[in-house]
């Protein structure tokens, strides 16, 4: 039984290997990142079973994305690669005081040629849970129709659908962001956005009439991340928590910190989908995403099972 399958596009990230500007560094580190499976390596760390999908091209940036997923225990045999269509990149410039700036190389990627017709219903036999970002939808013409038919095809098999906006503006405009986002809410369960992200959907409203608007788009759950006050959470028979952000003295990179959120909150969901506690998923989303913004990285500082236990939880 995987517990989890995770749906998206991954890249190869480059970042400065000493600590100066992009413009002036001539040596360069290589790691990989990409919302889904971030998720993915955070889940796995933590016991779970899980399945990253993507679609690379046939080219070394592809071979190390392959290499390391796998290294960290990830099912990967469902993974298509492209002969005809590159794997994407992207830099991060080194930034001593605030997240870094980004650069991305990713038009015309392999991942951005996902169509309906690719997708496979075997992706999803013995699974739990299904989970994607509203990355994939901005990254090509069929990509917003290959993600709702992973969703549609999900669901008709059982899974919980879990799905966070992760909201890219360079990848498209406002309205087409907004209009795209918002027709794929009602195919899923669990609903994981940021206050802003939100509100950008919704409108400035309060964060529990947020959540009700969400719900009534036919979701079982919705977990809304308030960033440093904590997050909020709804289900759909009523069932409110709120959990208080944890004291960071020193925050390094914020970046990941949501894919870590959704990591803690669906390591719960996939102990038992129909009948989970929004506390304790709250509760570890929150844990986890606090404790990935004390260092660089996606996915790096994920902890494992053994560290988590060992980390205490300090509230504000």
């Amino acid at each position: 039984m995987i517990d989890i399958v995770t749906i998206g596009e991954t890249m190869v990230l480059f970042y400065p290997f000493e600590d100066r500007p992009l413009k002036y560094t001539s040596l360069f580190s290589k790691s990989i990142a990409g919302a889904e499976s971030n998720v993915a390596i955070g889940l796995s760390r933590l016991g779970k079973k899980t399945r990253w999908i993507g679609r690379l091209g046939e080219d070394p940036f592809g071979d190390i994305i392959i290499s390391m997923l796998t290294s960290e225990n990830i099912d990967l045999s469902k993974v298509m690669r492209d002969e005809s269509n590159f794997t994407s990149v992207f830099f991060k410039d080194s930034n001593r005081y605030g997240d870094p700036e980004v650069f991305y190389y990713r038009k015309g990627s392999a991942s951005s040629k996902w169509e309906p017709k690719h997708v496979q219903s075997d992706w999803f036999e013995d699974s739990k849970i299904l989970h994607m970002s509203g990355i994939t939808p901005a990254l090509g013409i069929n990509t917003l129709a290959f993600t709702r038919e992973c969703m549609e095809v999900a669901k008709s098999l059982g899974l919980t659908v879990s799905f966070d906006p992760n909201i890219r503006y360079k990848l498209w405009t406002e309205e087409n962001a907004r209009d795209a986002l918002l027709s794929l809410v009602p195919l899923c369960d669990i609903f994981l956005p940021g206050i802003e992200e939100a509100k950008f959907l919704l409108g400035d409203k309060p964060v529990e009439q947020l959540a009700k608007e969400f719900i009534n788009l036919g979701l079982q759950t919705v977990a809304i991340k308030l960033g440093k006050d904590g997050a909020f959470g709804m289900s759909e028979n009523g069932e409110t928590y709120t959990v208080r952000g944890e004291k960071v003295s020193n925050i390094v990179d914020t970046v990941g910190a949501g894919d870590a959120f959704a990591t803690g909150f669906l390591s719960i969901v996939a102990d038992d989908p129909t009948n989970f506690s929004l506390k304790e998923a709250l509760t570890l989303g929150n844990k986890l995403g606090s404790i990935v913004i004390r260092e660089k990285g996606d996915w790096e500082t994920l902890p494992s099972l053994e560290l988590l236990e060992d980390t205490p939880i300090k509230s504000r």
